[in-house]
């Protein structure tokens, strides 16, 4: 009888220490704390962009990185230019339940948070805020969902349940993004348009601390999911601030990015804890390591990266190209991009939500690319002529809308804070007499985004037997265009 239960007690400790063996390493993604398990990537997962100018939702397998369509939560102009127009407009951010049911689908223009099933794509609820929402994001109980309401001086609080707003929170002028501590116990709001990030208590929605920002300009921020930091990014001068997650929120490091330093995540693998973020103005994602701040990587991923995401078990990171309609696929071991999937127009905030789908093919409702994946590719080359083997400083899309285009230029290479204007030129080379397309003023760091609206791409191109016409950036002078300094390339 003793060796019986011998056997059985050694049985027994073995099948739990097997068990324990074969548990998922505990190395959290973000959102999550690090003490949750990580999810291993299936077809139950699914990618979401939210695409600023088709104004859908693209939504990605990522088990074999193929698009399954796209949600439309409006139309692209002129349609939505109609009074009684009643869709969204500039679809841009990003947030999802703790559950993994629901989307929280930012629309910028129509002042909108567009609630959506996961499983079934289906809209559950619009819920109208404030002027100008940039991010929306549900605290980790899932209770509420935070609102920064960029073009005012508020986050919107919305019960996490009927996603009515239920209070406001004071904040400074502007606030970019707000993401939360894995606890739960702190929200860390940045700003677009003061230099400081408030640091706010969940529990009673009271500002407990601040931080300075190297610039007014934050458009994302992200905590790590061991609780320990939280990494912004500074759009305008090309910088990432490093503050430690808890009290007093000491900055700990300010890496220099580069030219429009757009959004940061974390991933957490078997190499480490790293941060990724995404270099609008050089198409590349850098990586750098969370315990000492070293930079491991840098990634050509392709033209204006925006949002990106890690998938539930870090393996991989998916980066929206804003001006290459698409999305980029890391694979975080080897940081090589493993795939590219045609998406919607001008992809701005990227989530990847596991087990999105529990069951079927997650395709009811979901509408086929068609035009919104449609749009035209320029680059413009320094006028000198530069070096035979530079990079063209600029790239230009020209979103499809029908009979005419959104032209986006991301723009790099100039002198900081001096004013430009992107035109039309008859002669290939520049000179002659210009058409003004966008007068801009390039950011500290000679870099800028500049959008237009017009027939353009039949200008360019020499379609409809008009004379061609060609797009440069010319320097500006009082109030006068000037010699241009940059040309299209092709």
């Amino acid at each position: 009888m003793k060796r019986r239960l011998l056997a059985t007690t050694l049985l027994t400790a073995g099948l739990l220490a097997g068990a324990l063996l074969a548990a998922p390493a505990r190395a959290g993604q973000a959102p999550a704390s690090a003490q949750s398990p990580d999810i291993p990537l299936s077809h139950h997962d699914r990618v979401y962009a939210a695409e600023q100018f088709s104004n859908t939702v693209s939504v990605t397998d990522p088990a074999d990185n193929r698009l399954l369509g796209v949600i439309r939560l409006g139309d692209p102009q002129p349609r939505n230019l109609s009074p009684l127009y009643r869709g969204q407009v500039l679809v841009h951010g990003m947030g999802f339940s703790p559950d993994h049911r629901t989307l929280a689908v930012v629309s910028v223009g129509s002042n909108s948070v567009t609630f959506v099933d996961t499983a079934t794509n289906a809209v559950k609820h619009t819920t109208y805020v404030g002027r100008s929402p940039h991010e929306a994001f549900f605290t980790p109980d899932g209770k509420e969902v935070w609102v920064t309401i960029r073009g005012e001086d508020y986050v919107a609080v919305l019960d996490g349940k009927s996603f009515e707003e239920k209070t406001r929170i004071k904040v400074p002028a502007g606030p970019g993004m707000q993401i939360f501590s894995p606890d739960g116990k702190y929200g860390y709001v940045c700003s677009s348009f003061n230099p400081e990030t408030v640091v706010i208590s969940v529990a009673d929605h009271r500002i407990v601390g601040r931080v300075k920002q190297a610039s007014p300009f934050c458009p994302d921020i992200a905590a790590t999911p061991d609780g320990r930091q939280v990494w912004l990014t500074q759009k305008d001068v090309g910088k990432v601030v490093v503050f430690d997650a808890r009290p007093p929120f000491t900055v700990l490091k300010i890496l220099d990015t580069g030219p429009i330093t757009n959004h940061v995540n974390i991933a957490h693998n078997a190499k480490g804890s790293f941060a990724y973020v995404t270099i609008g103005g050089a198409s590349e994602v850098k990586v750098y390591r969370t315990d000492d701040f070293s930079q491991v990587a840098t990634i050509p991923v392709g033209s204006l990266p925006h949002g990106l995401w890690p998938s539930g078990d870090g393996s991989r990171i998916y980066v929206g190209l804003e001006n290459a309609d698409a999305l980029a696929a890391i694979d975080t071991l080897t940081n090589q991009v493993v795939a590219t999937i045609p998406i919607g127009q001008a992809p701005q905030a990227v989530t990847y939500v596991p087990n999105a789908v529990p069951e079927g093919d997650g395709r009811t409702g979901l509408q086929p690319l068609g035009t919104a994946g449609a749009a035209a590719h320029f680059l413009l080359a320094d006028a000198t002529g530069g070096a035979a083997d530079a990079k063209a400083p600029t790239s230009v899309t020209l979103f499809d809308q029908g009979l005419s285009q959104v032209l986006q230029a991301s723009v790099t290479g100039l002198e900081p804070k001096r004013p430009y204007v992107l035109a039309l030129a008859a002669k290939p080379d520049g000179s002659g007499p210009l058409q003004p397309l966008a007068a801009f003023t390039a950011n500290p760091r000679g870099a800028a985004i500049v959008n237009a609206l017009g027939p353009i791409r039949q200008i360019v191109q020499g379609e409809d037997e008009a004379p061609r016409h060609y797009l440069v950036i010319a320097s500006v002078t009082d109030g006068r265009p000037g010699a241009p300094v940059q040309v299209q390339a092709r």
